[in-house]
């Protein structure tokens, strides 16, 4: 079955985020790096009734409790150069359908790209343009047998080159577009969603912005 993405969002929860490491990059092209082994480096201890953001042993976690709730978090940086952002993101509990990923060229709550997987193997990209949500690799989520599916762990990297949007899953391509809307600058971060059942519980470690 085809994964469709919802226009109709409950909440979007934003928060500035400090650096975020680790990566393929070269140390000369890292602009952002964190292994989140120190709990004051500047990410949010987020928890409400809906979603939980805070260090873990191992990273960085994001737990939403909340159906049809896309939480993400920010760096607090404008960019003003094309990036390539890697992350680990490991699936800890929760449904398999869910979106776990990355944003990048945010240039406000409503507008901004993001670079998603599912934990039950579909992927992804989309935008958010003046608070309207749309793909942009196809009408739904495209299944792929690059996606570590269930509890496991997949490393993911999203480029944001010119006009160009790429989304990588353990180093193999499995979505690309071309989209002019958001060309340069702006910012980046980490995401995870919870559809049609809550509990999606992530640890996210290792995440580098680069210059690609």
């Amino acid at each position: 079955m085809n994964k469709k993405i919802y226009v109709a969002l409950a909440v979007l929860v934003l928060v500035a985020m400090a650096c975020g490491t680790g990566s393929t990059a070269s140390s000369s092209k890292v602009l952002f790096q964190d292994k989140f082994t120190n709990t004051n480096s500047g990410w949010p201890h987020y928890q409400t009734a809906n979603s939980t953001m805070d260090y873990a042993t191992g990273g960085y976690h994001i737990n939403v409790t909340k159906t049809d709730l896309l939480t993400f978090a920010k760096i607090g940086k404008s960019f003003q150069s094309d990036v390539s952002i890697e992350v680990d993101a490991t699936k800890i509990a929760g449904p398999d359908d869910n979106y776990i990923g990355v944003i990048c060229r945010y240039v406000d709550v409503n507008n901004f790209y993001f670079f998603a997987i599912s934990s039950d193997g579909y992927a992804g990209i989309a935008m958010y343009k003046n608070n309207t949500m749309s793909m942009l690799s196809g009408g739904n989520f495209e299944p792929s047998s690059a996606i570590k599916q269930g509890a496991a762990t997949n490393h993911l990297r999203a480029d944001c080159v010119g006009t160009t949007l790429t989304l990588y899953v353990g180093g193999t391509q499995v979505s690309t577009v071309t989209d002019s809307t958001f060309t340069a600058g702006g910012d980046a971060g980490l995401m995870a969603r919870a559809n049609g059942t809550a509990g999606v519980d992530i640890l996210f470690s290792n995440f580098v912005v680069s210059k690609p």
